[in-house]
């Protein structure tokens, strides 16, 4: 199963609803969007730093399927800049790159 790293900031739309109502819990909310598109909630994290927020998720999904939670949350308007990581396999991908080098020759 992989993991999605999920990582973005709050606009000042969000901001303004955090000061109405601050004990919301966003993780409900991130949880449910996780959970529509097929993945599977692990953690949610408020942060200091150059993102608001991170959230772990897990999912045999295809990588669309946090694409489209991120072109969700974004027309929001309450999310900007949000990035989504997913895992991979470095033994695997540096296993394909041997093999993708064994026939490359650079330029000059």
């Amino acid at each position: 199963m992989k993991k999605y790293i999920v990582m973005g900031n709050y606009t000042a739309k969000a901001f303004q609803g955090f000061m109405k109502d601050p004990k919301q819990d966003r993780s409900t909310a991130v949880k449910a969007l996780t959970e529509a598109v097929g993945g599977t909630f692990e953690s949610f994290y408020i942060t200091r730093g150059p993102y608001d927020f991170v959230a772990v998720t897990s999912g045999d999904i295809p990588y669309e399927n946090f694409a489209a939670v991120k072109l969700a949350v974004e027309a929001s308007g309450t999310v900007e800049n949000m990035v989504v990581l997913e895992e991979i396999d470095m033994n695997k991908t540096a296993e394909l790159a041997a093999k993708a080098m064994a026939g490359y020759k650079p330029a000059g």
